[in-house]
């Protein structure tokens, strides 16, 4: 007999299988036109930004709604949506969407470090959205939709690693599976184009398919150190 994994694979072929580096779309050497400023923040999405601020990459299924939840947060400076951990370069929407590229759909943020934290930002990406389920958040189904933390550096990757096992005691006590978030180096961020960035802001009733496990996830609730400016 199928596993419920197993039959979902079986039943939607490749939409979630991650595709071979060679037989990813070969994408282009230029990239995607998109926004230059953040449609709430009002802030360059693109570097450079401001001296000793810290970058870090999500995913967490449909990226607009996942972008909504970061760029009120307290300390964020700006967010960006965008595609990561694939090999094509420079990919659109519909070859990410494809499957066809290897990317996860993911958000950017940029925060202030006097203000906040890379673990308020794990918080917030644990409790966003169900890290249990494999390459879907809810009727979401597909390899660009898989959650994923993408690393800057080894203290990123002990914070999220660190995080991850906390919150997988939690989950197996409210009655949840394995975590199957991939933690990984941060690659190339390719930004979405214009009209993705900040979507649910732009389009209020817009499709948002975001909904955590209600766990609370015991990582970053430390007050944040004060801004001496």
């Amino acid at each position: 007999m199928l596993s419920s994994v197993s039959f979902l694979s079986a039943l939607l072929g490749d939409k979630t299988r991650t595709i071979a580096r060679e037989r990813a779309l070969p994408g282009r050497e230029t990239a995607i036109p998109t926004e230059r400023e953040h449609f709430v923040l009002r802030r360059s999405l693109h570097p450079p930004f401001p001296d000793g601020y810290e970058q870090a990459v999500f995913g967490m299924g449909c990226f607009w709604g996942a972008e909504k939840g970061f760029w009120s947060l307290p300390g964020v400076y700006v967010t960006a949506v965008g595609y990561a951990g694939g090999f094509t370069p420079n990919p659109t929407y519909e070859e990410v969407c494809s499957g066809s590229t290897g990317h996860a759909e993911v958000v950017l943020v940029v925060l202030n470090p006097l203000q906040t934290s890379f673990e308020a930002m794990l918080k917030a990406f644990w409790e966003g959205h169900d890290p249990t389920q494999q390459m879907r958040q809810g009727l979401d189904v597909g390899t660009q939709y898989r959650s994923a933390i993408y690393y800057s550096d080894d203290a990123q990757r002990e914070a999220a690693e660190r995080s991850r096992d906390l919150y997988q005691r939690q989950l197996a006590a409210g009655g949840y599976g394995t975590i199957v978030t991939q933690i990984e180096p941060a690659g190339p961020f390719y930004y979405a184009e214009g009209y993705h960035q900040q979507y649910l802001a732009k389009n209020p009733g817009g499709y948002c398919g975001h909904g955590g496990t209600g766990v609370a996830c015991p990582v970053g609730v430390a007050p944040p150190a004060l801004d001496p400016s």
